[in-house]
């Protein structure tokens, strides 16, 4: 008699685990279904363009002379550190781009300390990218200038700042300000990142992001140099310099550069040579026409940064057809 009231109450065990056990099966895939759904319907906000480039420099004084003095370029703003020691300054370029100037952590090193793109909305951003397997913080933090942003890496290794302008940040509160018109140009047209490994960081910005391939030029013809990728929303690009080995961190100022947009490059060339800061620049400033056939020249900071100021349009506004040679192998 008791074994057989024992069985029964086995079989109601087996039969109360048998459905925990479905219950459990059948939550773990509402959740899986629910991460699947999450992933499938966070869409992209806006990429409207660049936001700065920001750079590290030796003699920090004498780079912000460079900036300043010379490219006439205006300081809304400057970060200290607790001790009273520079952290770092922003030199406007229009309303929504800077160029931030680091003192350098490290001398012999990359100048390159990260480049930043503008969105709409910094966190539904985060959301999309970790959607899409991309590493990126917990939430976006508030910045020193009341702007919201986060960082990521791609995967040539640059950091890579998302940034929301917001309403009460130093940014928009310097709308229409520090525009003297001294500055040797109003606009960042692209900025130049060093990539070794074409296949993943094309895949990164165009996939993931969203940019888009406009352009791909051959220094010798034989040989991949740039590929050119614009904002999903936006004009500015960013310059993909391809190499099959990466130059010395001292000479990759060449590489990862910013180009400033000016109407007119000889007038540009003439209001730099008549800028005091030119007698002791120690450079000859030449003009040329690139392999866009957009006319061209190079600046360099003191650091050897390269500053391209090139004019918005090719020399007989035609395209410049694309170049066909594989990357380097």
């Amino acid at each position: 008699m008791l074994l057989f009231l024992r069985l029964p109450l086995a079989a109601s065990r087996s039969a109360r685990f048998a459905r925990a056990c479905s219950g459990f099966t059948i939550l773990s895939a509402a959740l899986l279904l629910t991460v699947n759904l999450f992933a499938q319907t966070v869409e992209r906000p806006p990429i409207s363009g660049l936001a700065h480039i920001a750079i590290f420099a030796h003699d920090y004084e004498r780079s912000r002379t460079f900036y300043g003095e010379f490219l006439g370029f205006e300081e809304p703003y400057s970060l200290k550190n607790p001790d009273g020691s520079p952290s770092m300054t922003f030199f406007k370029i229009n309303d929504r781009q800077v160029i931030e100037l680091f003192p350098e952590r490290r001398a012999d090193t990359d100048r390159l300390s990260h480049i930043s793109i503008q969105t709409d909305d910094a966190e539904k951003m985060r959301l999309y990218l970790a959607s899409k397997g991309v590493k990126v913080p917990a939430r976006a933090q508030m910045g020193r200038i009341g702007n919201l942003s986060f960082n990521i890496t791609d995967p040539a290794g640059h950091t890579v700042e998302i940034v929301q302008y917001m309403p009460d940040g130093k940014t928009m509160l310097a709308r229409g300000k520090y525009m003297s018109g001294k500055a040797i140009s109003n606009r960042m047209s692209h900025v130049g990142l060093i990539v070794t490994n074409l296949d993943p960081e094309y895949k990164f910005y165009t996939e993931i992001l969203g940019f888009k391939e406009t352009w791909r030029g051959s220094h010798s013809g034989t040989v991949l140099s740039w590929i050119n990728l614009k904002v999903p929303d936006g004009d500015d690009y960013i310059e993909f310099m391809l190499y099959k080995d990466p130059p010395d961190a001292q000479q990759r100022g060449t590489a990862h550069h910013l180009c400033l947009v000016v109407p007119s490059v000889p007038a540009a060339v003439a209001k730099l040579k008549a800028e005091p800061y030119y007698k002791g620049y120690g450079r000859e400033i030449e003009m040329h026409v690139g392999v866009n056939r957009k006319r061209q020249a190079n600046l360099f900071d003191p650091d050897g940064t390269r500053i391209e100021i090139m004019e918005p349009n090719t020399i007989d506004r035609k395209p410049a057809p694309p170049s066909t040679a594989p990357p380097p192998q």
